[in-house]
């Protein structure tokens, strides 16, 4: 099975910052445990701050991948056009957030990729996207 980990702005400086919100685990570190614990699955990763190249990867691994896992970081709440990607193409996407985004401030309540993603999983810290990949099984 084939899975792309996809993240958004800001998610590069995972373990640098807001580390009392994200940890202090670099993403890379946390992914070489994940592709370990789960080495049975193909683990892609892509990461970009900029709104274009994630809508052009999404559109890119249509049908190359089973799965893909997207944390869209601040775009989660702002992004129409993420929100069209996601439904444009046949692959499942499936939202994840490190921090819990409803016990944050209002304007982060509203996903506006969550009516075309398969399910969300939020508030678990980085063991968010571990959970993705337990949904899968």
């Amino acid at each position: 099975m084939r899975i792309l980990i996809i993240n958004g702005p800001n998610l590069n400086l995972l373990g640098e910052r807001e580390t009392d919100i994200y940890g202090n685990m670099s993403f890379d570190d946390y992914l070489e445990g994940l592709r370990n614990k789960f080495s049975h699955l193909h683990i892609e990763y892509f990461q970009s701050n900029v709104e274009g190249e994630l809508i052009n990867k999404i559109h890119e691994a249509n049908l190359e991948f089973n799965v893909i896992i997207l944390n869209a970081g601040g775009y989660t709440h702002t992004s129409v056009a993420i929100a069209d990607a996601i439904n444009a193409i046949d692959t499942p996407v499936i939202e994840v957030h490190i921090s819990n985004i409803l016990a944050r401030e209002e304007f982060r309540h509203k996903s506006f990729i969550a009516p075309n993603c398969v399910g969300t999983i939020t508030g678990f810290g980085l063991d968010s996207y571990r959970l993705a990949l337990e949904y899968l099984k």
